[in-house]
Formats: structure tokens, C-alpha cells, sequence
């Protein structure tokens, strides 16, 4: 298991990572997708995640890694089949992070009827923030989502222009996946989606637009890495 920090919140075991394709309509779009396609779930082992960012090696088997911000939310209440209210109290904290995509792989494996395990789970596919306390679900529909590559603006999004809020998406979640204290479910992505080199810079942020960022996150991209054994 992986823990995360949060810095008013004790360390939780990172059971499963939820994501969540299909949630911003520009993305859906973008991605060749109708407006009506519902927002489609998919899971990231632990072993994905990379709290706090930093170096991040890109996959040997993969050519065209992608990035896609996104805010992500923490449960710190398990349950099932919550209704949005209650699925609103579960969540206890907030981030942004990257929902890497082997787009090469994806492809490849759309065209198999193949799943998309390897494109979107591979080792450090799921770098996150610092995690920041949440007291009101609420709030996060105020915050936008920003995306540098390189200094280059590449996306720019808003919580509010999901195709489901964020309380109704988490009920979502639990009504496929019983959820436990310190599962991450990422959200979702806005338009503007794009490949990524050893070498690249990405800063991705979380705020209210014109004030300092809520959560901030930096990766830089290198080669792939030799063989591990441990």
C-alpha cells in the first residue's frame, strides 16, 4: 500500500485508485466522443501513485504519454451506493494531480476490445499534490484547473463544467466500487490533453482563478529508467 499526506489529516492507506473518463464535455469532444457518452470508470493499482511529484520516468513501452489534469479527491469515509448528500461527507481531502495515458496503448487497445490497464496504470501514471483538507464539497465547484508544459499554457478547465458535480460523481463511484478510507478517485479532464518527452516540465495547478493556487504540482519528465530489482 501507498499513504498520502495531508497536512491536517493523518496518513491513509491508498487501497484503489478510481478514475473517471469522460467528465468534461470539451475532453469528451476532443477525444472524438458524443455529447451524451456517460463518464466511464477505470482503476490505477497503488503503485501508480507519486505523492508530492518530482522526477517521473516515462515508459520504455510507450512512445506517446499524455498528460491530463485533474482534480482529485480523497474518501475518508468507506460506504456503497451512497446518495450525493452522504457521498459529499465521505470525501475529507482534495488535490490535483496527472492522470498519465499511454494514448499509444490506449489507442491500440481500443481498436482490440482490449482493456486499458497497462495505458493508464503504469508505474508514476498517477502523481498527485499535497493532499488539502476539505471541509465543504461545495467549495471545489468554485476552483479551475491549469496545466503548463514548459511554461506554455496547454489546459485550462473549470470543477463547475463537469458533466457530473463532484458529490453525484462520487455516489457514482460507490455505487460500482465500495469505497475505503484513503481511495483517490480522480475526476476527470478538461480539453487540451497532450504528449509529453524526457525533458518537459509540467506544472499543474488547482485554485480560484487570480488567487495564489490551492494545490500546485511539478513533474519533470525523464528518460526511461534501467532495470530494478529489490
Amino acid at each position: 500500500m501507498t499513504t498520502t499526506e495531508c497536512p491536517e489529516r493523518p496518513l491513509l492507506p491508498v487501497g484503489k485508485i478510481v478514475a473517471v473518463g469522460r467528465n468534461y464535455a470539451d475532453h469528451v469532444r476532443e477525444m472524438g466522443g458524443g455529447a451524451a457518452d456517460p463518464p466511464v470508470l477505470f482503476l490505477k493499482p497503488s503503485s501508480a501513485l507519486v505523492a508530492g511529484g518530482g522526477a517521473i520516468a516515462l515508459p520504455a513501452f510507450s512512445h506517446e504519454v499524455h498528460h491530463e489534469v485533474e482534480l482529485v479527491v480523497r474518501v475518508g469515509r468507506g460506504g456503497e451506493r451512497f446518495a450525493p448528500a452522504d457521498a459529499a461527507r465521505a470525501i475529507d481531502a482534495c488535490a490535483v494531480g496527472l492522470d498519465l495515458t499511454a494514448r499509444d496503448l490506449q489507442s491500440e487497445a481500443r481498436k482490440r476490445g482490449e482493456p486499458w490497464a497497462v495505458a493508464k496504470g503504469f508505474d508514476g501514471s498517477a502523481p498527485i499534490s499535497a493532499l488539502v483538507p476539505v471541509d465543504d464539497l461545495r467549495e471545489l465547484s468554485d476552483l479551475g484547473l491549469a496545466l503548463t508544459l514548459n511554461g506554455v499554457a496547454r489546459q485550462q478547465g473549470h470543477v463547475a463544467q463537469m458533466v457530473l458535480p463532484i458529490a453525484d460523481l462520487v455516489a457514482f463511484v460507490s455505487s460500482r466500487f465500495r469505497l475505503e478510507p484513503g481511495d483517490l478517485i480522480f475526476t476527470g479532464t478538461p480539453a487540451g490533453v497532450g504528449p509529453v518527452h524526457a525533458g518537459d516540465v509540467v506544472v499543474a495547478t488547482l485554485g480560484r482563478p487570480g488567487a495564489a493556487p490551492l494545490a500546485r504540482l511539478d513533474v519533470r519528465f525523464v528518460a526511461p529508467a534501467a532495470s530494478i530489482v529489490r
